[in-house]
């Protein structure tokens, strides 16, 4: 994490673990993510992952909103130490059985899907509720930043680690960010159930790190006491009375949806039948959407200054580009655009989740941060529901169909833009008051 004077000061120890764990579990965990949507497509389940895809997605409907009171009843420390006992477990017995079978079954592997997005939804909530809680407010801005990069930075290594276990090596050579690579070995590619073991064991590490954490809380918070249904309650009452932060919120999150259904269903189909290559320009594609997101979060602070540019405007303007480059997926077939759309994409969806989380931590008590979060959540979902529903249909799985997806998303940046726009003078009058 980057040193700037007495950054930090009051938690820093804290903060560094906190990061420490994060990237050592994200590394394994985004080579999880890589290797299982390319699983179904080399096994020519396209069309099965998409309905498994969006079947848990429903089901994230449900549990998003509960994860959210979960982050502001509990300790979220311990959040953080039960959910890596959890997801450790499930690991290492998926691993077992390919170990002990020497395959494993879809509905195991779906089952992994499954959990994984289960952790997704309790974990990033907690992480920003729990770096919100041991933050100084005047470093908001930087934190966000800084989890971006530690966030992107342990994806680009995923990447080139999918890109290493996916396909191995050839010729003692392997695919790093679309560029072949000696190592001056031959290498087989790992089957899932290697992958899982890995991933599992990651998370041991992270739990050992994270019970070593201590720290002092600099945001008094009370305990919540109730119903599931009525803490949820006060979140959605918040929300409620402060509107600008609901408008912002829902359609500020319009990237994050695309960027999901695409990076997690259409993106493989993509790669294989639009493109026609393989599972190492797959996972080439996703480092490059990293590297676009690091630079994110050294620069979008920079270049979206305050004074100049407000947040809002800035998520427009972003918006708007990431339209633009669904376009041109749309009508391109070069592996190269491919590349740099996806370094492009990275750029602006992890520029407009700076933006938007300092927006939020300024304007959400860490009090409600965990439930107010998970409505927007709960939004997003219901988009992803959507798409993920209608690109299953099995026109787009015919040929190369799969480019209209691209259009489709482009279309639906472009109404979210739109919606920006017409609230703007609102949630940006709402943006100068107090911070």
């Amino acid at each position: 994490m980057p040193s700037e004077g007495n950054t930090f000061q009051t938690n820093r120890r804290a903060i560094i673990l906190l990061f420490i764990a994060n990237s050592i579990s994200g590394v394994a965990q985004g080579i999880s993510m890589i290797a299982i949507p390319w699983y179904f497509t080399q096994t020519g389940d396209t069309t099965l992952f998409g309905y498994l895809y969006a079947a848990i997605t429903t089901v994230s409907l449900f549990w998003g909103p509960f994860s959210g009171t979960l982050v502001d009843k509990y300790d979220r420390r311990k959040v953080f130490l039960v959910l890596n006992i959890v997801m450790g477990t499930i690991l290492f017995s998926a691993a077992a059985y390919g170990l002990i079978h020497g395959h494993v079954p879809w509905l195991i592997v779906g089952g992994v899907y499954l959990a994984t997005f289960m952790n997704y939804n309790l974990h990033y909530p907690n992480l920003y509720a729990f770096a919100q809680e041991i933050t100084e407010k005047k470093y908001y801005g930087k934190i966000t930043s800084y989890l971006e990069i530690q966030g992107q930075v342990a994806s680009v290594m995923a990447g080139a680690g999918a890109a290493l276990l996916l396909e191995g090596t050839k010729n003692g050579q392997f695919v790093f960010f679309g560029f072949p690579v000696g190592i001056g070995r031959d290498i087989a590619p790992w089957g899932i159930h290697h992958i899982f073991l890995l991933d599992g064991s990651t998370y041991l590490l992270s739990f050992i790190i994270i019970f070593c954490i201590r720290y002092r809380s600099l945001i008094p918070r009370k305990e919540e006491t109730g119903k599931v249904l009525q803490r949820l309650k006060v979140g959605f009452d918040f929300l409620k009375a402060n509107t600008p932060v609901l408008i912002f919120g829902v359609a500020s999150y319009s990237i994050f949806v695309a960027v999901l259904v695409v990076a997690f269903y259409t993106s493989p189909i993509y790669v294989e039948k639009h493109l026609e290559a393989g599972g190492d320009v797959f996972a080439s594609s996703e480092m490059y959407y990293s590297l676009g997101a690091i630079f994110a979060g050294l620069a979008i602070r920079y270049i979206f200054r305050e004074k100049h540019i407000s947040i809002t405007l800035s998520i427009i303007i972003m918006t708007f580009l990431t339209a633009g480059l669904f376009f041109v997926l749309n009508f391109t077939q070069s592996i190269f655009l491919f590349y740099l759309m996806m370094l492009l994409l990275g750029l602006t969806n992890a520029g407009t989740r700076i933006q938007r989380v300092t927006y939020l931590f300024r304007k959400i008590p860490n009090q409600y941060y965990g439930r107010a979060g998970s409505i927007f959540f709960v939004t997003n979902i219901l988009f992803r529901i959507f798409f993920v529903s209608l690109f299953a249909i099995p026109f787009f799985q015919n040929k190369n169909n799969i480019i209209h997806t691209m259009g489709i998303m482009g279309i639906f940046l472009c109404l979210s833009g739109i919606i920006l726009i017409i609230f703007y003078s609102r949630i940006r009058l709402d943006e100068k008051e107090k911070r």
